[in-house]
C-alpha cells in the first residue's frame, strides 16, 4: 500500500503556542500554506498528598532539588503547601536551563548563590551537579520520566532519589477526525498511548507520523506504527525542521525519503547479527587458543 506524500493539514499533539505568529510552526504555515491544529493528547494531573506520603519521602530530608520542567517545580512547591512545608531558604535547586531556573521566582526569591542550572541537555546539569556530590538531591518527576535521565545520575554517583508528584493522563480525542488530517507529530510515548487507544483504525500507511524523540519512536514501534518523519537527527534537530525539510521535497522525493526510512529499519537487524558473528569468531579464537594451550602442555 502507497503511503499518502501530500500534506495539507497537519495535527501537533501539542498545545497551541501562545503566539503563532512568533512561533517556529509559523515557517511551515507561510512555506507551505499547510492548515496547522494544536490539541494536546494528554492532561497532567499532581499526585495527592495522601499519595506522596505513601511514597514515604520527606521534602526537607534533601538538600537540593533538581528540576527539569515548570511542571516539576509546580508540583513540588504544591506538596509543600498542602503538607505545611517551609521549604528552607539554604535549598539548592539544580535546573535543567536558565529557563526553568528564571520560573522559579514564582515560588522563592531568586539568589543565584543557591541556584544552578546547564546549558540544554540534562547531560549539561549532570556536569553542575557533579561539583556538589556531597548533596543529597531530590528528583521531582513524572510517573512516565525518562530512564535516561536516572542512568546519568546513576553514572555519575549523584545521591539522588526519584519522586513521582504528577503523571500523565490520555484525553478523550473524539472530537477530533484523525481522517481529515494528512500528517500527525508526536512528543511523547504518552502521546502515542493516547493516539493508538483513541484512534485505533489510524495506522501509518493512511497517515505520516512525525515523532520527536527516541522514546517517542520506541513507543511508536511497540505499537507497530512507523515514524517516517523523525526527529532529531543530525541534520534536523527540532521537529518542525524534520517537517519542514520533508514538506520542501517534491512528490518523487518524498517517496524516495519515505523508501529510504524503511531502508534503514531494516538495516537495523542486520548490525546485531553481524556483532553476534563477530563475537562467535572471538569465542571461537578463545577456544582454539585455549585447546592450543592444553596441547603445548600434553606435550611438554
Amino acid at each position: 500500500m502507497a503511503i499518502p506524500t501530500t500534506v495539507k493539514n497537519i495535527l501537533i499533539s501539542q498545545p497551541a503556542p501562545e503566539d503563532l505568529a512568533k512561533s517556529q510552526y509559523r515557517v511551515l504555515i507561510d512555506k507551505y500554506k499547510v492548515q496547522l491544529t494544536f490539541f494536546k493528547f494528554f492532561d497532567v494531573v499532581g499526585v495527592s498528598t495522601r499519595e506522596f506520603r505513601d511514597s514515604r519521602i520527606a521534602l526537607l530530608d534533601y538538600s537540593a532539588v533538581i528540576m527539569t520542567s515548570k511542571l516539576a517545580v509546580d508540583n513540588y512547591f504544591r506538596l509543600a503547601k498542602e503538607l505545611r512545608i517551609t521549604i528552607p531558604e539554604t535549598m539548592k535547586y539544580f535546573c535543567i536551563g536558565e529557563t526553568i531556573a528564571n520560573y522559579l521566582q514564582n515560588h522563592i526569591q531568586y539568589r543565584k548563590r543557591k541556584i544552578f542550572y546547564g546549558k540544554v541537555a540534562f547531560s549539561d546539569l549532570v556536569e553542575v551537579m557533579v561539583k556538589h556530590k556531597d548533596e543529597k538531591f531530590l528528583f521531582p518527576c513524572a510517573e512516565d520520566a525518562s530512564s535516561d535521565y536516572f542512568k546519568m545520575l546513576e553514572a555519575s554517583k549523584l545521591n539522588f532519589t526519584k519522586a513521582v508528584m504528577y503523571r500523565s493522563v490520555i484525553k478523550d480525542l473524539s472530537a477530533l477526525n484523525i481522517a481529515d488530517f494528512d500528517m500527525v507529530a508526536m512528543f511523547s510515548p504518552i502521546g502515542v498511548k493516547a493516539f493508538v487507544h483513541n484512534f485505533p483504525e489510524a495506522t501509518h500507511e493512511n497517515i505520516l507520523i512525525a515523532a520527536f524523540g527516541a522514546t517517542t519512536q520506541a513507543a511508536l514501534k511497540s505499537a507497530k506504527l512507523k515514524s517516517y518523519i523523525p526527529a532529531p537527527t543530525k541534520d534536523y534537530p527540532s521537529m518542525v525542521m524534520a517537517i519542514d525539510k520533508f514538506l520542501s521535497l517534491d512528490e518523487q522525493q518524498r517517496q524516495d525519503w519515505i523508501k529510504e526510512i524503511e531502508a534503514q529499519s531494516k538495516k537495523r537487524p542486520r548490525k546485531a547479527t553481524t556483532a553476534t558473528k563477530s563475537t562467535t569468531k572471538k569465542t571461537t579464537a578463545k577456544a582454539k587458543t585455549g585447546a592450543a594451550k592444553k596441547t603445548t602442555k600434553k606435550a611438554e
